[in-house]
């Protein structure tokens, strides 16, 4: 669909319970947030609460429940936002659905916007125990992580490590029973000193390493760094390009992926495909048409043939 309309996504995602029908209630009572645009909520579980519209700031709201997971497609998603001439989405998404299914379903011009999540901070580490897949794909993208109906004194602690070992740029907000709302303030120090004339990158280390890169990329601009990655080489990479990484897991051997980077290699290193490496470089952050967007680029300098890690299969913890 040429031209098409943007219309900014509001995502608030969770499990049964978390609170994301009162926080969404709330949200929508505030003129600040809802001063009148025209808005659909798109609601995919059927939780225990249930909305008052009468409350709501304005009686802009469309509220429309999909019943069936059958529903989340692009045909549907753009009926529903064309038939009350939605100018925003918020989406109180079901937590046992995958959230690339509702991506993949996002009609043109839908822009994701805010990703909040929220969990029952009692009931949290359970979830993680036993529905750890649902957990990491809820965390893994999300902007704010807010654990509620937390009792006095709990140690916040295994929430935040649990979060840590996902994201390391989502914000975490701890919300108590009385009310009392607290950003986690935990310092994380990463296993290696980013300041060192060579960042020295251990193996078990290359999860964190690779997951910060990523996401603060800009302060690796023009850094030194020594470790051991596996090559990955395709004929449609341009001449003297390679991939450098490791395979990661994220939370089960199910999600299992290599992460490359974009690396610039000479001839004389000879590097060959799935070979592994005891890699010098020097990182660039440019634009790269193997990432279709500003990136990570190892400029190698030195690539000696190394023996497979004890463990090869890289991961956050």
């Amino acid at each position: 669909m040429a031209n098409a309309k943007e219309i900014p996504v509001y995502l608030f995602t969770g499990f049964l319970e978390g609170g994301k029908t009162l926080f969404i209630q709330d949200t929508l009572e505030d003129k600040r947030f809802n001063a009148g645009e025209k808005t659909l909520l798109l609601v995919c579980e059927e939780g225990v609460e249930d909305y008052d519209p009468s409350k709501f700031a304005g009686r802009n709201v469309t509220i429309k429940v999909l019943e069936d997971q059958d529903e989340l497609n692009e045909a549907n998603l753009q009926k529903l936002v064309s038939e009350c001439g939605a100018e925003r989405v918020l989406v109180e998404y079901n937590g046992m659905w995958l959230l690339q299914d509702f991506y993949d379903a996002m009609p043109e011009g839908w822009l994701p916007y805010q990703d909040m999540l929220f969990f029952d901070g009692r009931s949290f580490l359970n979830y993680n125990a036993n529905m750890r897949q649902l957990v990491v794909d809820k965390l893994k993208d999300c902007d704010v992580c807010v654990f509620n109906r937390l009792p006095e004194g709990f140690d916040t602690m295994e929430l935040h490590k649990v979060v840590r070992a996902i994201s390391r740029r989502t914000d975490i907000l701890y919300e108590f029973a009385n009310g009392r709302l607290y950003p986690d303030e935990i310092e994380d120090p990463l296993p290696f000193d980013i300041n060192a004339p060579v960042i020295e990158i251990e193996d078990r280390d290359f999860a964190l390493f690779y997951r910060d890169l990523t996401e603060e990329k800009e302060k690796y601009k023009g850094k030194k760094v020594r470790f051991k990655a596996l090559a990955a080489i395709d004929k449609k990479f341009p001449d003297h390009t390679c991939a450098l990484g490791r395979h990661i897991m994220t939370c089960c051997a199910a999600d299992i992926q290599y992460c490359g980077l974009v690396s610039k290699i000479s001839d004389d290193m000879n590097i060959q495909n799935s070979g592994w490496y005891m890699i010098d470089a020097q990182i660039d952050i440019r634009f790269s048409r193997l990432y279709g967007k500003k990136g990570p680029i190892f400029n190698v300098k030195k690539a000696v043939p190394a023996a497979q890690p004890e463990e090869p299969v890289a991961t956050f913890y």
